[in-house]
């Protein structure tokens, strides 16, 4: 059995307890978000802000997904 084989038997373990997080930590997770676009906006002084708050845009969208238990997640 390979890694994938290994990987797909407990993916929807892993998916549950992701979701599971996700609705117990949601505000955490969007502070974390919010923490790291902050980061990487100083540590490019600024030259990527629009892709950084794009980025933590959709990773926001992605941890809603998971809170409200979306399979498209």
């Amino acid at each position: 059995m390979g890694f994938l084989d290994k990987f797909k038997k407990h993916s929807e373990g892993l998916k549950d307890k992701a979701t599971d997080l996700a609705a117990t930590h949601g505000d955490k997770i969007e502070t974390g978000i919010d923490k790291t676009a902050d980061l990487a906006s100083k540590a490019t002084k600024g030259k990527y802000d629009d892709k950084i708050d794009t980025a933590a845009d959709k990773a926001k969208d992605a941890a809603d997904k998971l809170d409200e238990g979306d399979s498209k997640a």
